[in-house]
C-alpha cells in the first residue's frame, strides 16, 4: 500500500512541475533541434479580402472607438469588411457601430458570443476571417501582419500577442501572460499553438468550424484544426491592447466563467482523443492542456498522498511543508502587496479556478452561451 500511494504521489508532483517547468524547457530544446523550416515563404499576390467580425453585447461605451481603431488599420480599405455582431444587446452598441462606419451591424437575439460569431461568420465575404474583442485595440499594422501567414496553406489559424495594460490593482495576469505566450511562442516552431487568445485572431474561412455554446475558438480552433492537418501559429508582432481586469477576485471570476465549457471542450469537442494529432501536436496538448486543466486534482492527490506518507522519511516532511508554505504565501497574498505572496495567489486562485468551472459544469449543466463583461476592462 505504501509504494502505491509512494508512486501516485511522486507522478502527481512530476506531472505538476513538468506542466508549468519542465515543458516549456521541453520545448525550448525541440524547437532548437529543428532544422528545416516549417512553413512555406509564401506570399500573397494580392492582399486578400478579410472580414474582421467583433462580436459584441451592451458596448456602447467603447463600440464607436472599436470600430473607429479598425477603420484605421493599415489595410486596404475596399479589402477590409467590418462586422459587428451585436448579441441581444440591451443599449445602443448596434446604433453607435452603424454610426461609426461599420459595413455590417447584426442585431441578433441573445444566444451567447459564439452563436454571434457563428453568424457572423456566415454572412462575412472574406476569404480571412479575423475576430476581436470590442475592447482590443490593435495596433496599425496588426490585420497586414496577423494574415501573412495564411498565404501558406498549411496554416488555418493564427493569432497575436494582446498586451495587458496594468491599471495598478492586484491582479498579476500580466506577469502570467508573458510566460504564457513565450511558450506559445515555442509551440508555434514545433507544431503549432494549442490555445490563442480572443483580442486578436484570425482564422481562413474554408476551416472556420460553427462551435457550440460552450466552445471557445481561443481553445477549440487550434486543435481542431490540428486534426484537418492545418497549422496554428503565434505571431508576436501583430499587437493588440486590452485592459487589464484590475482586481484579482475579478480574475478568478473571469477565468472560472471560462472554465465552465472546458469539459466540453476536452471531452465533447475532442481535445482528449489523439485521433488526428501528429506525435508532436499530441505531446504539446498532453503537457500544455490536459496535464494544465487536471492541475487542481493533480495538487489535491499529491497532497493527500503526502499526508499519507508522513513517517516514511524526512523528504515527506519537507514535500509537505513546500505545499503548505503555498497555501500560506496565497493567504497572505490577501493582505501584504508582495510580489511573491501575489503570484502565489495568483496561481493558487487560478488553478482552483478550473476547478471550480468543472463544479459549475457539474451543477448547472452545459453553458447556454452567456457572457460577462469583466469590471473595469471598459
Amino acid at each position: 500500500m505504501i509504494v502505491a500511494i509512494t508512486v501516485i504521489f511522486w507522478l502527481s508532483a512530476a506531472a505538476i512541475l513538468y506542466t508549468h517547468f519542465g515543458y516549456p524547457l521541453a520545448l525550448r530544446a525541440l524547437v532548437a533541434l529543428q532544422r528545416r523550416p516549417t512553413l512555406s515563404p509564401a506570399t500573397w499576390e494580392e492582399p486578400p479580402r478579410v472580414s474582421l467580425i467583433v462580436a459584441a453585447f451592451d458596448e456602447e461605451e467603447v463600440i464607436a472607438a472599436k470600430v473607429a481603431n479598425a477603420l484605421a488599420l493599415e489595410y486596404p480599405r475596399e479589402r477590409l469588411e467590418l462586422i459587428v455582431a451585436s448579441d441581444g444587446s440591451t443599449d445602443a452598441t448596434a446604433e453607435r457601430a452603424r454610426a461609426a462606419g461599420a459595413d455590417l451591424v447584426l442585431e441578433l437575439p441573445r444566444a451567447g458570443k459564439v452563436a454571434a460569431q457563428n453568424a457572423a461568420a456566415e454572412r462575412a465575404t472574406g476569404e480571412i476571417l479575423a475576430f476581436s474583442d470590442a475592447n482590443s485595440v490593435w495596433a496599425a499594422d496588426a490585420l497586414r501582419h496577423l494574415i501573412e501567414p495564411f498565404a501558406d496553406r498549411a496554416v488555418g489559424y493564427a493569432c497575436g500577442q494582446v498586451r495587458f495594460l496594468d491599471q495598478g490593482g492586484d491582479n498579476v495576469e500580466g506577469s502570467y501572460w508573458r510566460y504564457e505566450m513565450r511558450v506559445r511562442e515555442f509551440e508555434s516552431g514545433l507544431a503549432g499553438i494549442t490555445a490563442g487568445n480572443g483580442a486578436i485572431y484570425a482564422v481562413r474561412r474554408d476551416d472556420y468550424v460553427p462551435l457550440p455554446p460552450a466552445g471557445s475558438h481561443d481553445l477549440s480552433f487550434p486543435f481542431l484544426l490540428a486534426k484537418r492537418g492545418r497549422r496554428s501559429l503565434y505571431l508576436p508582432w501583430a499587437r493588440a491592447e486590452e485592459k487589464l481586469v484590475p482586481s484579482l477576485a475579478g480574475e478568478l471570476a473571469r477565468k472560472r466563467r471560462m472554465m465552465v465549457g472546458i469539459w466540453d471542450i476536452v471531452v465533447g469537442e475532442g481535445m482528449l482523443r489523439p485521433r488526428g494529432y501528429r506525435p508532436l501536436y499530441a505531446f504539446e496538448i498532453f503537457s500544455h492542456r490536459l496535464l494544465r486543466y487536471a492541475s487542481p486534482f493533480l495538487h489535491l492527490v499529491a497532497l493527500g498522498a503526502n499526508v499519507a506518507l508522513l513517517g516514511q522519511g524526512w523528504i515527506y516532511l519537507v514535500t509537505l511543508a513546500a505545499q503548505l508554505a503555498l497555501l500560506l504565501a496565497a493567504l497572505l497574498g490577501r493582505v501584504l502587496p508582495l510580489a511573491p505572496l501575489r503570484i502565489a495567489r495568483y496561481y493558487v486562485q487560478t488553478t482552483a479556478a478550473i476547478a471550480l468551472g468543472i463544479w459549475d459544469r457539474l451543477r448547472q449543466g452545459a453553458p447556454v452561451g452567456a457572457w460577462e463583461k469583466p469590471e473595469g476592462t471598459r
